[in-house]
């Protein structure tokens, strides 16, 4: 008779029997190495796992996000205990106990150019989860012009290779996410198949649910073969500057600020950064519905950025700009030299055109576009970028615009 290789019982004895090669193994020393493999792994500080690669705890998380992203240090903190959480939550197994965590989808609000997409994108490359960017400026509801709320699936799916197991696990990012907010709180015979619409197509998304999504995109027809897809354990990322949203909130604060020592709380308010005061209910009054915002639980603010932290975005991240700049002029044997002074006057220029980190780029745009046409070709191997050849190149950009309106 048949007997297990490792314990030596019989057939007869046990539930299970698995026949190898030269062996047998019984279900009971299966669930035995089982556990014995939890143990070192949870010895070794990979309690959890996402398909082959461990689970950072928060504070590793962090300092992942530290070396790419300036500042944010709430927003960094928030956001990797979500992340954490979540996963974490994936990674267990079910229970007999009545207890079930409920996923925990996030919504960032901030400024544009303060790092929202560049949080999501970074967190998802550190975790090799499928990831994908969707702009919710382009959805509708189903029958209008523009794209279904399930192509953001269809972005999942292709992310992922197609991949359904994978997809299921990933993360997406809506961005603009202010642009679908109700446009007015009066109701009308005209649908707002752009704004509130989408917002109610959204919550089956959020929630969690089997959506059978198109695999090439575009509109579902009947004879179209579609791929289910279960968003339960999806985690959802949205963003959006909100532009406007500070006098909600001003609004708000004032309104509790009646009676004595009113003034003195007054004084107690940053001004400048309103964002950071911001609660579920600005976002109820901005034109976000209560029953996306129920499932959007993880409120993070962005600081706006000051000069200091836009004078670091420039050189300190690992893909910093001056970076990118130094690697493109090397593939051409060129070597690039940015002067103190000049960063100094990106950094200002920037502040003034109020774009944030974006506008760090563009400006480098404008200074390098010359050089990068000119030096491939005529053997140059050296270029120092002085402050008074920055600002030639902006005030020449300048005069062009000028010309052209």
């Amino acid at each position: 008779m048949d007997t297990c290789s490792f314990c030596g019982r019989e057939k007869n004895d046990v539930d299970l029997l698995i026949a190898g090669m030269e062996g047998h193994i019984c279900n009971n020393c299966i669930e035995q190495a089982h556990a014995i493999i939890e143990e070192e792994f949870k010895k070794k500080g990979s309690d959890f796992n996402i398909g082959d690669v461990p689970l950072l705890k928060p504070k590793e998380l962090k300092s992942f996000l530290d070396q790419y992203i300036i500042g944010q240090e709430d927003a960094k903190k928030i956001l990797c205990v979500a992340v954490y959480n979540h996963y974490k939550r994936l990674s267990q197994p079910i229970s007999n106990d009545d207890t079930e965590i409920e996923k925990s989808n996030i919504i960032m609000v901030g400024e544009t150019g303060t790092g929202k997409t560049l949080l999501a994108k970074t967190i998802a490359k550190m975790l090799h989860v499928p990831f994908t960017i969707v702009d919710a400026t382009v959805l509708t509801e189903a029958g209008y012009v523009g794209e279904d709320i399930e192509s953001l699936l269809t972005r999942l799916l292709q992310a992922a290779d197609y991949d359904v197991e994978a997809a299921q696990r990933g993360i997406v990012f809506i961005d603009e996410i202010d642009k679908i907010a109700r446009k007015s709180d009066n109701p009308s015979i005209t649908r707002d198949v752009s704004g509130e619409g989408v917002q109610q197509g959204l919550l089956k998304l959020l929630e969690g649910a089997v959506v059978n999504v198109p695999p090439q995109g575009g509109r579902k027809h009947p004879e179209q073969k579609m791929i289910a897809v279960d968003t339960r354990n999806i985690l959802f990322i949205c963003g959006g500057a909100f532009d406007g949203i500070q006098k909600k909130i001003a609004q708000r604060l004032n309104t509790r600020m009646v009676g004595y020592g009113a003034s003195k709380k007054n004084e107690n308010i940053d001004r400048e950064n309103m964002l950071q005061y911001v609660a579920p209910h600005d976002l109820k009054s901005f034109g976000l519905i209560p029953e996306i915002i129920g499932r959007l639980p993880v409120l993070v603010h962005l600081n706006p950025l000051d000069r200091n932290a836009l004078r670091q975005i420039l050189t300190e991240p690992k893909n910093s700009i001056i970076k990118q700049y130094i690697k493109l002029f090397e593939i051409d044997d060129i070597e690039l030299t940015v002067e103190d002074e000049t960063l100094e006057f990106i950094v200002d220029k920037a502040v003034e055109f109020k774009l944030g980190a974006r506008g760090l780029r563009s400006i480098c745009e404008m200074i390098m576009t010359d050089a990068m046409f000119e030096l491939p070709s005529n053997g140059e191997k050296k270029l120092v970028i002085t402050r008074e050849y920055a600002e030639s190149r902006i005030d020449r950009a300048s005069a062009q615009r000028l010309k052209a309106s």
